[in-house]
């Protein structure tokens, strides 16, 4: 599973934080950050949960 996310259409809303913290974070920039492009199958649920939550669109889960 790799985990990609759009920065041009990402608004900073933070529902992917909330899901799954440990692959979503802000950088120092302020932008969105993914620390895990490629996290463990155990966490596949909350980040698919993460990319259907997001409102825009923004993240998407690739095999």
């Amino acid at each position: 599973m790799k985990v990609e996310v759009d920065l041009e259409l990402c608004e900073r809303q933070a529902v992917c934080i909330g899901i799954v913290p440990s692959v979503f974070d802000f950088g120092d920039d302020g932008a969105l950050k993914v620390l895990r492009t490629e996290p463990p199958q155990d966490l596949r649920e909350a980040v698919e949960d993460a990319a259907a939550a997001c409102p825009l669109g923004a993240i998407t889960v690739r095999e």
